[in-house]
């Protein structure tokens, strides 16, 4: 299961990757047609499209790289028990937190579906479809939270709080 799950995280950085690569295609054929004087429909939209799909594709992975920001003044305070305590609740909360942001993702692509909504921009396109990378990315890090609060709660978690405190950049 954890090489499943770990591959899962890679794969949706991956396409995070990718979509960074269409952003940066986007833009590049945007200025090209600045300077050459052409104009190609809907290059700003699926850029933007594409910066919101590799945002959230790559939460889950961030998240089990331990590279999110953590405020960790508290941690540093306490003793083991406090900090096993804190880092549960936390887990907690974002696990909680996380839910509620895939529930209302999916929720949204489901109604730009059922009401046909559509882009305001020249492109036209039915925004479901970018949506699903919100989905997808939201729903995977509801994944890695389960996954880290079980690590947590079987004390098999990857890298510890005080690890995290001590790297300083």
């Amino acid at each position: 299961m954890r090489a499943a799950l770990d591959r899962l995280y890679d794969v949706a950085a991956w396409i995070a990757a990718a979509f960074m690569v269409g952003l940066l295609a986007m833009v590049l054929v945007a200025i090209a047609g600045r300077q050459f004087g052409f104009y190609l429909p809907g290059t700003d939209a699926y850029a933007g499209y594409l910066m919101a799909g590799a945002g959230f594709l790559s939460l889950a992975h961030t998240l089990k790289r331990n590279e999110h920001i953590r405020v960790t003044l508290l941690l540093g305070a306490g003793g083991p028990r406090m900090r096993r305590a804190l880092e549960r609740w936390a887990l907690g909360v974002a696990l909680l937190l996380a839910g509620l942001l895939a529930f209302y993702s999916v929720r949204l692509a489901w109604q730009s579906y059922l009401f046909n909504d559509i882009s305001t921009a020249s492109d036209a396109t039915p925004l479901w479809l970018p949506q699903l990378s919100m989905v997808v990315g939201t729903l995977i890090l509801l994944v890695a939270f389960v996954d880290e609060l079980v690590c947590e709660l079987r004390g098999r978690r990857g890298v510890t709080p005080a690890a995290g405190m001590s790297r300083v950049e």
